[in-house]
């Protein structure tokens, strides 16, 4: 949905308040009266049924074209014909075709509401038809813009073109060749009757060709004194101005458009745009404003691809000629009005829109930018002239390509197995306390082994080192004290014996009891690096889970980069349109801020034609991304922004407030 439908849903709905009974006793609408409520209204006479039978024909065509009547409020082009068509208006109906004044004045009332919601519709057409025009006739400025903007690019640009410009070269010598020969046939017409031969045929038109080259070289001495990048620039910087042209010529027939026809209430509060109107127009003043448009709309599209003229005399002639319509503007009978307009509307539809069309299409191919098989026909035939290389690169190396690709598959399933699912695996035995899952940097029972004989070693060195306190053997008691002490780690009888044994080491050696020492010692020091171990051990179990997952994190990391990678090449189309989507809608902000800063406001404030028609075309395509870009909550305060913005009656300002407004208020979606 655009602004336009917006404009012609609210025109309609200003006919239809217009055409509102002014008594409580006539029907509630023209629109809503049925046939039986015309029958109670007006009575039905002996032959009269076909009076009545036109007057709901003419109702059913008006539903029709009414834009509350459909999911589309805009009708095609093809489908408002059929239904001009439908409602038959004739110039030539009077007061005795529908017995009595007042059914043809509620007949007449019909036909002026159905050419009004024609009017109404091809006055929509046309508005998109300009939008569409217009719009992309950007890329193409901004494509010029580029070539102009680099030399490389301009070399670029030069090296596409070069085989048309060969050609229509190529094209002139032809022809001038054609009427050489042409003429030199006629002077020498008595000489036909001596046969020539053909290689003087031959020579005769190789001849020819010299001196046409010739001439032309000599024809284009200034243009052959500049350089082929000079010369592409030159048609480059012309083709980019006739698209201006072409632009600014849209743009001021889409404004003149919108501030000038159908402008029936300019005092809505929900009007688009319009100029001051004193007062709002009566039904005699509405069927003027009808006329008059229809007007406007035919001279809009007969003038605004005359790239001849200038955008204030584009302007002037519009007007002109709306003003000098004799055959609308002044024609004589209200009764014949409504027929001819209609004659209008379809000449509009069947032959000013399509010529219209055709022309701008023929102007944005003759000054665009070149077709892709004029941009693209030099890497094509690079391309083509190297694909049997490339081919037999890849005969010759397929094996090795095959062998690459084999191991590539290979190394994703081994990374995939080893290092994304095993620890998972490993994660989930951990959770579920799996033994088999514990980390662990010795055995079980490792440490309690080690300690009992420490025990042991160290009682049977007390018992056979020690005396008890009665100087005997050491009792239950000692020995159970000494075995205390060791689980503590108090080998006091043993460093005893240890230290005695070192003041005469040799008889301790011989007796064995240094040698015994040093060995219970080596076992206490391998229990205490067992306890140290086993604490370390304490603290891997109680973090098992975090190293699985630290374990688990490269996999995940590399999967997850691979997975958006794919994402973004093959599937994340919609990601990309919608970045973009959001960058256009900041260049269109910018553009919309260009054209009100440089713009030149009448004395009331308000843009000129021109410049209001570049601030639709680009708040249209604002409107359009926008839907696409914020959510729907979000989306219809926007379009509260985008009225504000479009309504030029508040002045160029308060437009520039409401762009910043837009910036700041909609950052989080634009940037």
């Amino acid at each position: 949905m655009s602004f336009v439908v917006d404009q012609v849903r609210r025109i309609d709905g200003q006919l239809d308040r217009q055409n509102e009974p002014s008594h409580a006793t006539a029907p509630a609408s023209p629109i809503l009266r049925s046939a039986s409520n015309s029958s109670r209204a007006f009575p039905i006479a002996d032959g009269q049924a076909q009076t009545l039978a036109r007057i709901t024909e003419l109702q059913t065509v008006i539903k029709s074209l009414s834009t509350s009547s459909s999911s589309q409020p805009l009708l095609r082009s093809s489908q408002l014909q059929r239904l001009i068509e439908q409602g038959a208006l004739s110039p030539n109906a009077s007061v005795d075709d529908y017995g009595d004044e007042a059914r043809a004045s509620y007949k007449r009332g019909l036909e002026w509401l159905l050419v009004s919601k024609a009017t109404t519709q091809t006055y929509g057409i046309i508005l998109n038809t300009l939008l569409e025009q217009t719009i992309p006739l950007n890329n193409d400025i901004w494509y010029w813009d580029e070539v102009l903007g680099s030399y490389a690019y301009s070399g670029l640009y030069t090296i596409q073109t070069s085989p048309l410009r060969f050609w229509h070269w190529s094209k002139d010598i032809y022809h001038d060749t054609r009427l050489r020969l042409d003429s030199l046939r006629t002077h020498n017409a008595e000489d036909r009757q001596h046969s020539k031969s053909l290689s003087d045929r031959w020579r005769q038109f190789y001849g020819l060709v010299k001196d046409s080259i010739r001439d032309r070289s000599i024809a284009d001495i200034q243009l052959n004194a500049m350089s082929p990048i000079t010369l592409s620039r030159t048609e480059a910087r012309n083709k980019q101005k006739h698209l201006k042209r072409l632009r600014e010529l849209s743009a001021s027939g889409l404004g003149v458009l919108m501030d000038e026809a159908l402008t029936f209430d300019p005092e809505d509060e929900d009007s688009v745009t319009s100029k001051d109107r004193p007062d709002t127009p009566s039904k005699e003043e509405w069927k003027s404003i009808v006329a008059k448009s229809v007007a406007l709309m035919e001279t809009v599209l007969r003038n605004v691809t005359t790239l001849e003229i200038g955008v204030s005399e584009f302007e002037d002639a519009v007007f002109t000629n709306v003003e000098e319509d004799p055959e609308i503007i002044h024609s004589e009978g209200d009764s014949s009005r409504p027929a001819i307009l209609a004659g209008k509307l379809q000449q509009i539809l069947t032959i000013h829109l399509p010529n219209h069309v055709n022309a701008s299409n023929k102007l944005a191919t003759q000054y665009g930018r070149p077709s892709l098989l004029i941009r693209y026909w030099f890497p094509a035939t690079i391309l083509a002239l190297s694909s049997g290389t490339l081919l037999q690169i890849f005969f010759n190396r397929r094996a090795e390509i095959l062998t690459w690709i084999r191991d590539f598959g290979v190394t994703v399933q081994d990374f995939w197995y080893n290092w994304v699912v095993e620890p998972v695996k490993k994660i989930i035995g951990t959770i579920r306390h799996d033994k088999d899952s514990e980390i662990a940097l010795m055995s079980k029972d490792s440490l309690k082994g080690d300690r009992a004989s420490l025990e042991r070693m160290v009682v049977d060195f007390a018992v056979d080192n020690s005396t008890g306190a009665d100087g005997g053997r050491l009792g239950e008691a000692e020995i159970a004290e000494v075995r205390a002490k060791v689980r503590e780690g108090d080998l006091t009888p043993v460093l005893k014996a240890y230290e005695k044994d070192l003041r005469r080491p040799f008889m301790g050696t011989v007796r064995g009891d240094l040698v015994r020492a040093l060995l219970i010692q080596v076992q206490k020091t391998k229990v205490d690096v067992e306890v140290a171990i086993g604490g370390i051990d304490t603290l891997l179990k109680s973090q098992e889970l975090v190293f699985g997952l630290v374990g688990l994190t490269p996999g995940v990391l590399v999967c997850l980069g691979a997975f958006q990678w794919l994402n973004g090449a093959l599937g994340g189309r919609k990601g990309k349109t919608k970045g973009k989507k959001q960058g256009r809608m900041i260049r269109v902000l910018r553009n919309i801020d260009r054209i009100l800063t440089a713009s030149t406001p009448s004395n009331n404030g308000m843009l000129s034609y021109k410049e209001h028609g570049l601030l639709l075309c680009e708040v249209h395509v604002l409107r359009q991304n926008g839907q696409q870009v914020l959510p729907g909550e979000i989306n219809r305060e926007f379009l509260e922004e985008i009225n504000d913005l479009v309504d030029i009656r508040t002045g160029v300002e308060r437009q520039l407030r409401v762009v910043e407004r837009i910036r700041w208020a909609y950052s989080k979606w634009l940037y």
